[in-house]
């Protein structure tokens, strides 16, 4: 049996992404809203507690499984038997067929990222970017333009409760899956957990984040296979070293048509320049006007 094929055993506990709760407005009027729920999910491996994470859980298998590919902890979803969530005792339990390797040395070796929450990096997982070798897709300016209108239409969550943020895996201008969470490293992991399950490669991908591109969000791509990293966000410095070493495609700041390519412009096609005097360039980013279409 194929990697790719191959399923361990799985619980479906995702839950509700938003609640009612009642709130007070600027007139002094009671009214309904929604809120984005939040809980704690602890991750535990053969019964060994390995992180605690806040989130909607929407997706908390695959949440589950992408935290744990992509600190490095388990390379082979055939060394998975399960993941059983809880929500009673806000678990996710895993069992393995052979463990983890180097427990102690990946569990002590961590670094605290920026992401939302304060994500991790364990063991030697920047280390490894160093072997990272991504293709260099060529994309178009026209396909980024339609990607963004096509995304604009995908954030239901944010837009019934705001709160989170937004993550989605693309060919081209197709979006093939977009996850919301209350952080946007919970919404990478959980994309890489369902890559994983189903084997999809990320060579031809482009990865969407509402969130601003850290060093966090190159190395989760990397090492997800992804060239291409597109935010309505900005970027940090660590951020855009990492881009450059493992070669990774940066955009930012992609609203309307205005974007910023940071690393990786050779591979933009630019076939829809703005037609826009010199002056109005000078004037800042191209935006759509009111009577355009999203």
């Amino acid at each position: 049996m194929s990697a790719a094929r191959y399923r361990p055993e799985m619980t479906r506990a995702g839950l509700e992404p938003t609640y009612p709760a009642s709130a007070v407005d600027e007139f002094g009027e009671a009214r309904e809203a929604r809120i984005a729920g939040e809980l704690p999910l602890t991750i535990y491996v053969d019964r060994r507690e390995i992180v605690t994470l806040m989130t909607l859980g929407t997706f908390p298998e695959a949440l589950t499984l992408g935290y744990l590919k992509n600190q490095g902890l388990i390379d082979d979803i055939r060394n998975v038997v399960s993941v059983h969530v809880d929500w009673d005792v806000n678990a996710a339990a895993v069992r393995t067929r052979d463990g983890i390797g180097d427990w102690e040395e990946k569990l002590a070796r961590r670094t605290v990222t920026t992401g939302c929450g304060q994500g991790t990096v364990y063991g030697d997982v920047m280390e490894q970017l160093g072997k990272v070798r991504l293709p260099r897709p060529r994309t178009a300016q026209s396909v980024i333009y339609s990607l963004l209108a096509r995304l604009s239409r995908e954030n239901e969550i944010y837009k019934s409760a705001g709160a989170v943020h937004g993550c989605a895996l693309c060919l081209d201008d197709q979006v093939l899956t977009f996850i919301e969470d209350v952080g946007r490293h919970n919404a990478v992991d959980a994309i890489a957990g369902l890559m994983w399950l189903d084997g999809v490669d990320g060579g031809d991908k482009i990865f969407y984040t509402t969130g601003r591109l850290t060093s966090e969000m190159v190395i989760k791509v990397a090492q997800m296979g992804i060239p291409v990293l597109l935010s309505r966000s900005g970027i940090t410095r660590m951020g855009l070293e990492l881009a450059r070493q493992v070669g990774v495609t940066m955009i930012s700041r992609a609203k309307g048509r205005h974007f910023l390519v940071f690393n990786g412009a050779d591979n933009i096609v630019f076939d829809a320049i703005p037609d826009v005097p010199a002056e109005a360039r000078a004037r800042g980013p191209l935006r759509r006007s009111a009577s355009e279409t999203p």
